[in-house]
């Protein structure tokens, strides 16, 4: 392939103790190409990408930069060769600005080093410009929302005048706005030369901006087809080894009583908002990022103080603004930040299911170890969490498992009355996207209501009975199902 290519990997194997993670694996990146890579959670394509990266050595095969055989043995020895990688668990500092965020590794600075803050900030107004972020380089990352540290992150990458970039599940967290303007970046960094790795769940977005796919399963590599003749079933097949037809299986429940009512609930980020959801029903937010929809669920559990407005469940109005009090009177959550913020990464997976709800195996004080195994195994297979055991630790899961593992946080109360679930999918494979929108559905056949936030607006399409759409920290229309398409999400939401 000469110097035509960026990347080549040939016959790459990689083995963890008990674990063949790649087995003769192949992949290339010709300059001016979006690559995308594909395949279900522990397929091996984050094994594949921390290759590239330097991160991971390799057990056999070999690996081309430009022709040239190398072995990087750290990050940073690709970072010089111009390969930089944006992971899906975002590799930012909360409490540098922006700027230092984009500019940490590579401060420009003067003859006697001391570093030119100016020319810092000039540059990252040009750089957030470019990348269609309007944000100030001096605020602070901590004080953005996760889509838009997301693009910082793409920012940086860009600083570096990549001749790789790797991008992990870019758009998990943007809207489809932000989606187009990323696309638009990728075009314009293609045209120049470089090359993109684009890891992504999302079949309609890799059809769209990619020229050629990889797909690996079980650590193997299953093909390589051109973009343009191919289609979502071919894909799908090539993952998952069958055709999956029904991937939202809508069928729901009796709609009953209104299991949550919220009424002019006013935050410091949301207005005047007004809803209901009731039992076996699927309702759906959507909106642009920014709209305030996060920030909405945030002010419904007590997270964010609600300012006034009122909001009742099963009737009887939550009266504190705390999350315990959500959690006691029937409200399960299930957030977007899944890292961040929905699991306890160095914990196993029966603490995660049962820590917020361990009073329900308790007596006397004390926690009855044989009701609280019986209820997480019940989970585990209800659910189909895979997993060697409960005792494994939660960070050891694929994305989607993890996912479930929170759904069981929720489930595992009997009292349960609605669950609000934040991006339920973000991040995770076709094959589990299937078994979590048919978790969702069987709850509303039990008398559960959901409500889901989504930036997908095919999730939000096919799996709700009705959609809310907001817009600047309110709700600017209310749709049923039938009503919602993806040109009147948009219209409504811009």
């Amino acid at each position: 392939m000469g110097y035509d290519s960026w990347i080549e990997l040939k016959g790459i194997s990689k083995y963890f103790p008990g674990v063949h993670a790649l087995d003769n694996v192949r992949f290339d990146l010709r300059k001016g190409e979006v690559h995308a890579l594909m395949g279900e959670n522990g397929a091996g394509k984050s094994t594949l990408i921390k290759i590239i990266s330097g991160l991971y050595d390799y057990s056999s095969g070999n690996l081309f930069f430009e022709g040239e055989k190398v072995a990087f043995r750290s990050p940073q020895e690709a970072i010089r060769k111009g390969i930089s990688v944006i992971y899906q668990e975002l590799n930012l500092i909360p409490n540098m600005s922006i700027a230092e965020n984009i500019y940490f590794s590579h401060l420009p600075a003067g003859r006697l080093g001391v570093i030119n803050k100016e020319k810092v900030h000039s540059d990252t107004r040009e750089l957030l410009r470019y990348i269609g972020l309007d944000e100030n380089p001096r605020t602070l990352l901590k004080t953005l929302p996760i889509a838009k540290q997301q693009l910082v992150e793409i920012a940086k990458a860009i600083s570096m005048d990549a001749k790789v970039i790797v991008m992990d599940e870019p758009t998990s967290a943007l809207s489809p706005a932000e989606i187009k303007n990323l696309f638009r970046v990728i075009r314009d960094l293609k045209a120049k030369g470089c090359g993109v790795v684009y890891v992504s769940h999302k079949l309609d977005e890799v059809l769209e901006v990619t020229d050629r796919v990889t797909v690996l399963r079980d650590g193997k590599y299953v093909g390589t087809v051109d973009t343009r003749g191919t289609d979502q079933q071919q894909l799908i097949s090539m993952m998952v080894g069958r055709e999956l037809k029904d991937l939202y299986p809508k069928q729901g429940g009796e709609v009953g009583e209104v299991v949550l009512n919220v009424e002019n609930l006013c935050s410091y980020h949301v207005r005047d908002i007004s809803f209901h959801v009731r039992a076996g029903e699927i309702v759906g937010f959507s909106g642009l990022m920014g709209a305030g929809r996060t920030e909405l669920t945030h002010a419904i559990i007590g997270s964010d103080k609600r300012l006034s407005g009122r909001v009742e469940v099963g009737g009887v109005p939550l009266e504190k603004n705390e999350t315990s009090e959500a959690h006691l009177r029937g409200i399960g959550y299930v957030p977007e930040n899944r890292k961040e913020q929905g699991i306890f990464s160095n914990a196993n997976i029966k603490f995660n299911i049962t820590i917020s709800s361990l009073k329900g195996f308790s007596s006397f004080a004390k926690i009855s170890r044989g009701k609280e195994m019986g209820a997480v195994n019940g989970m585990v297979d209800k659910l189909g969490i895979k997993t060697p055991s409960v005792s494994q630790l939660i960070q050891k899961l694929s994305g989607g498992n993890q996912q479930k593992v929170i759904l069981a946080r929720s489930l595992v109360k009997e009292d349960l009355k609605v669950l609000i679930v934040d991006e339920p999918t973000r991040g995770i494979d076709i094959g589990a996207k299937a078994e979590i929108y048919t978790i969702l559905d069987q709850l509303t056949q039990q008398g559960i209501g959901v409500l889901i936030i989504s930036s997908e607006m095919a999730e939000i399409i096919s799996m709700c009975d009705r959609v809310y759409i907001m817009k600047h920290g309110r709700i600017s229309a209310e749709l049923r199902k039938g009503e919602a398409t993806q040109e009147v999400l948009l219209e409504k939401a811009i």
